[in-house]
């Protein structure tokens, strides 16, 4: 097995802390969901890192603690405009400050969207595997799962538009596009972003277009936003962006719904206004901080060291006979394919949560395609990436 070369780690994304025992859903509840013991598991399921945020965002975060009173929030201007200046100096996308609607994380931006577009047993339409909260919170709210599984084409996964067209019955109305994509970590090509924007337009669809990952992108890669990639579509299109992902800070549970046509804008924010829903001042503050020159510099540094961890990741779990990792091209989310070991769902789950004792995700969540896949979050320490390949080697060491 190769491994990346040792390096300075300026951010501490090697230090291992401890999360257990601070009501963290990934570390605390693997036991409980997943059978694999708190002692000594690994927790490389729920999609949060293990690693602190960058300086900026702790320290606001510490300003505020310090001055001790915690009223309400006012003037958001120098927020929208910190998200304005993150997505055209990272993006190349100009984003008007009356176009951005803040929601409490993107899952909460999905629900708001379905209820405020679409009718109770309309269709609306996902490329499956595709995350799955989607799934949930459509049928949640009293609509219909409309599924077009993906292809694999060369090891990742592929559009393929006509079987989709001829997947449409004319009762969709909505269409959930994850980019970059999760699971699977694609970096979808400008031609397939257009492809996908064209098909929303010929069957009158409302595109959300959640981009939550566009700034985890590995080297090589590049992430072009739907506004850029197909300006047409500005009619129908909800594009859903956050810090929470690329920064660490999920529990903020603070999102952004941006929404360019008016229209559009004004059914969503009346939506919003009837639930009377409004951000929390600390996920503001945080976003703010984030969104800046000291944030880019993180991410930039997260990406190299997320890269590393994929390497050695995928050297590992590549070398088990019948095992395949998709090449990640964004995201920190390992999508591996136990199919080729001949083995049943349970056979393999068990090796990897009994024997690895590590918890991943079960394919079979994320809905069509995912039987015989699982998913690991590979954005913790190197050296606990490492000991999750020498586990799952162990496991399957009968395959070698």
């Amino acid at each position: 097995m190769t491994h990346p070369p040792a390096a300075v780690d300026p951010a501490g994304f090697d230090e291992e802390i401890d999360r257990r025992g601070t009501h963290c859903v990934k570390w605390d509840m693997m036991e409980p969901l997943y059978g694999v013991p708190a002692r000594d598991g690994l927790a490389m399921w729920v999609a949060d890192m293990d690693f602190r945020p960058p300086a900026c965002v702790q320290a606001a975060v510490e300003r505020m603690a310090a001055h001790g009173i915690y009223g309400y929030f006012g003037n958001d201007g120098p927020y929208l405009d910190a998200i304005r200046w993150w997505m055209e100096a990272r993006h190349g996308w100009r984003v008007e400050r009356e176009a951005i609607l803040t929601t409490h994380g993107l899952v909460n931006a999905v629900g708001l969207c379905v209820d405020a577009f679409t009718a109770p047993g309309d269709g609306v339409v996902l490329m499956t595997p595709v995350y799955h909260a989607f799934a949930r919170v459509i049928a949640a709210a009293g609509r219909r799962v409309v599924e077009c599984p993906m292809p694999i084409e060369g090891g990742r996964y592929a559009l393929d538009v006509a079987a989709m067209d001829a997947a449409m019955t004319g009762a969709e109305r909505m269409l959930i596009l994850c980019s970059p994509h999760n699971p699977g970590g694609r970096v979808w090509s400008l031609g397939e972003l257009r492809a996908i924007a064209g098909f929303a337009r010929r069957h009158d669809l409302i595109l959300i277009s959640d981009e939550i990952h566009h700034d985890l992108i590995l080297p090589g890669h590049r992430h072009v936003p739907m506004p850029l990639a197909a300006p047409e579509v500005m009619d129908r299109l909800v594009m859903l962006t956050a810090t929470t992902k690329t920064f660490n800070i999920a529990g903020a549970h603070i999102g952004n719904a941006i929404v360019p046509d008016p229209h559009l804008r004004v059914r969503l924010a009346g939506r919003m206004a009837a639930l009377g829903i409004s951000p929390g001042s600390f996920g503001m503050a945080m976003a703010r901080a984030a969104y800046s020159p000291e944030g880019a510099a993180w991410v930039e540094a997260l990406a190299l060291y997320l890269d590393g961890n994929r390497r050695l990741f995928d050297d590992g779990v590549n070398a088990i006979p019948g095992l395949r990792s998709m090449p990640l091209e964004a995201t920190y989310l390992a999508w591996v394919d136990f199919r080729g070991t001949g083995m049943d769902r349970a056979e393999f789950t068990a090796r990897v949560e009994k024997g690895a004792r590590i918890a991943a995700n079960h394919g079979t969540t994320f809905g069509a395609g995912g039987e015989g896949w699982m998913r690991f979050n590979i954005a913790t320490p190197r050296a606990r990436v490492r000991r999750a390949v020498e586990r799952l080697q162990a496991a399957f060491a009968d395959l070698q």
